[in-house]
């Protein structure tokens, strides 16, 4: 099975308010395009605020611009969850919902093995290349750690610039307006 990959989003992604500190979990590749969600921008209130028929508070997530009014998750439970994409040997991403629904009101299924997110993040043919090409992601190809997935998301940024060291390190601990500076 393949390794993930990361998108963190370089400094030189400044005023872009989708993408501007983004770490981008990569869940699906092809030739027509990349398709990838957010993993540090929680929105300010739960699934069960906005869904009939969910009975526990899980957080949900800014996952892109694209289709920003539909829900999109990643889990580790394809075991469980029928009809699971993928991502790496421990991640896949979407399945049955009504699985979904069952396992989280029965309680067998916890905020540590899935994360829920409204829209994703996508590129068609050749544009995530040519935004790599001008420095805008980072990209960390490894097999993702349940940590990084579950990270704070007001320290997921700084802490995986801050891990490629070099030139960036010293973003890690810059403000996000660096006129606030």
């Amino acid at each position: 099975m393949k390794s993930s990959k990361l998108l963190v989003a370089s400094p030189a992604i400044f005023g872009d308010h989708h993408f501007q500190r983004s770490v981008i979990l990569l869940t699906e590749e092809k030739d027509t395009g990349k398709v990838g969600f957010i993993l540090n921008k929680k929105f300010n209130y739960d699934l069960n605020e906005l869904m009939e028929g969910i009975d526990a508070p899980f957080p949900l997530f800014y996952g892109g611009p694209v289709e920003p009014d539909n829900l999109f998750y990643i889990h580790r439970a394809a075991d469980r969850i029928p009809n699971s994409i993928p991502i790496d040997e421990n991640w896949f991403w979407c399945g049955d919902f009504k699985t979904v629904k069952q396992l989280i009101n029965s309680k067998d299924l916890t905020q540590t093995e899935i994360r829920f997110f409204l829209g994703y993040s996508g590129w068609s043919a050749g544009q995530l290349e040519n935004e790599l090409a001008s420095k805008s992601w980072i990209v960390i190809e490894k097999k993702i750690s349940f940590d990084w997935i579950i990270s704070p998301p007001n320290v997921l940024w700084k802490k995986l610039i801050h891990s490629i060291g070099g030139i960036y390190a010293i973003w890690a601990n810059a403000p996000e307006n660096p006129i606030h500076n």
